[in-house]
């Protein structure tokens, strides 16, 4: 995939202009007061809420909704990633009317063939998680997908355990729906393309192979964290994440290297990942994770 993913870092790594805070309720036609506003360079970006308005549910019974065209109509490509000033949950609500409680979302006019869960380990990066859900729920339903956003909380003050977040978040979701594909989606990155798709191919993808952060580049050969894809049975030929690593990042060079061992048996599915050490090359300063 592209240029994908925006790093949303805390107010003073903003490398972006700040607008100044307008107070109160915007009226019809003004925007919310922005914190953050990114797009691509040289490309024309378009605002993630844009044309959802147009998403409406029709009267007509669920078997007999027509099928979703095999491409999105609200699919524009780069969107803005504008994070609204002193966002609330309430405000998140608000804009995504259409979602239902719990974080589930199907379209409203037509039959989709995707079902995606996005799996969101949570160590209370509260900020994150509100700049994320804001972003992320008209990003999937531009998409017509039918999606689920669980976000797994590690409420213990020990030290964070990523893997044993995502077995939860995997577990949990299975049990709601048949998801055919899961994303395991850090939560402090933003997608910036709408069309790289919130689904899954017949290999496992590492999704987030272009951050801001990295200049877009992979860090390293062999980096497997931010963002990756795989069908629920790819999850069950790996075994599901570790549980026995504690702190950031080491439990992805686990997966990489269980990838890598499947590859002997026939029929996995599985592709070959980039050759990677042990536990990778330290952290350079100040690319630790926001």
């Amino acid at each position: 995939m592209g240029a994908f993913l925006y790093q949303n870092h805390h107010r003073h790594s903003l490398t972006s202009f700040l607008r100044v805070l307008i107070q109160g309720r915007p009226t019809v036609g003004e925007e919310l007061p922005f914190l953050v506003s990114v797009s691509s360079a040289g490309t024309s970006s378009q605002d993630v809420y844009a044309n959802l308005s147009q998403i409406h549910p029709v009267d007509v019974s669920e078997e007999h909704l027509p099928s979703c065209p095999l491409i999105s109509p609200y699919i524009n490509g780069p969107v803005k990633v504008m994070i609204p000033e002193n966002l609330t949950m309430e405000q998140v609500v608000e804009k995504n009317l259409l979602v239902e409680l719990g974080g589930q979302y199907r379209p409203p006019d037509c039959w989709t063939r995707h079902h995606t869960a996005v799996v969101v380990p949570y160590y209370g990066q509260n900020q994150h998680l509100l700049h994320l859900l804001f972003h992320l729920h008209p990003f999937l339903q531009r998409q017509q997908l039918h999606y689920a956003i669980y976000v797994v909380d590690q409420v213990h003050n020990t030290a964070f355990n990523r893997g044993k977040l995502r077995n939860v978040g995997f577990w949990e979701a299975m049990q709601e729906e048949e998801w055919d594909c899961v994303f395991f989606h850090d939560v402090n990155l933003l997608p910036e393309d709408d069309r790289n798709l919130y689904i899954c191919d017949i290999f496992p993808a590492h999704v987030s192979v272009a951050i801001d952060k990295f200049n877009y580049k992979l860090p390293y050969r062999g980096y497997l964290g931010g963002v990756f894809a795989l069908r629920p049975i790819h999850y069950l030929r790996i075994n599901g994440f570790p549980n026995t690593y504690w702190g950031w990042d080491r439990e992805d060079h686990d997966i990489a290297a269980r990838w890598v061992a499947l590859l002997g048996e026939p029929g996995t599915g599985l592709q070959v990942p980039p050759p990677c050490g042990v536990h990778g090359p330290p952290w350079p300063e100040g690319l630790g994770v926001a």
